[in-house]
C-alpha cells in the first residue's frame, strides 16, 4: 500500500508517527551529549576538571566508552581536553549543561508536586528531561508557579 492509497486521516497519522519517531531518535542521540556535559560540569565544579576515569566511574561505563563519548563531544564543539589534564566544556558545552540541569530540576519539581517520592523523582527525571518538549516544560512551569 502506498501513501497514495491511504485515507486522509491515515496519511495524517502516518506523517505524525514518522515525525514522532524521527524526533525520538534525534533526542536519543542528543541525550548522550546532555548527560556527559552535565556530568563534566558537575565534576569541573567539584574538582576543577573532569577526568575520563571519573566520568566513566560516575556514569557506570568503561574507560574506552567514556573516552569515545568525549571524543564525540570534542568533534561537536562541546568539550576540549588538555594533555595530562582533564576534559573541559566549551561555552556551547556549558550552555548545554546549564539547560539540562534546569530541565532536570523542573521535571523533579513537577514529579514531587504530583506525589512522586524524591528519590524516584530524581531517577525518573533523568530520562524524562531529555524527551520533554519546550512546550511541555513551559506548561510544567506554569502549573508549578500556579501552586506556589
Amino acid at each position: 500500500m502506498s501513501s497514495d492509497d491511504l485515507a486522509p486521516e491515515d496519511a495524517v497519522t502516518e506523517t505524525t508517527d514518522a515525525d514522532r519517531f524521527t524526533n525520538a531518535r534525534a533526542i536519543r542521540s542528543t541525550a548522550l551529549f546532555e548527560d556527559y556535559t552535565e556530568l563534566i560540569a558537575d565534576l569541573t565544579e567539584e574538582f576543577g576538571e573532569a577526568r575520563i576515569t571519573d566520568i566513566a566511574r560516575r556514569l557506570g561505563v568503561t574507560h574506552p566508552t567514556a573516552n569515545k563519548a568525549v571524543l564525540r563531544l570534542k568533534r561537536e564543539g562541546l568539550a576540549i581536553s588538555r594533555p595530562y589534564r582533564g576534559v573541559f566544556l566549551t561555552e556551547a558545552g556549558v550552555a548545554m549543561a546549564k539547560a539540562v540541569k534546569a530541565r532536570h530540576r523542573l521535571v523533579v519539581r513537577l514529579l514531587i508536586a504530583v506525589g512522586v517520592p524524591p528519590e524516584a523523582a530524581e531517577m525518573d527525571a533523568e530520562g524524562i528531561e531529555h524527551y520533554v518538549s519546550e512546550t511541555t516544560l513551559k506548561a510544567f512551569e506554569a502549573y508549578l508557579d500556579g501552586r506556589d
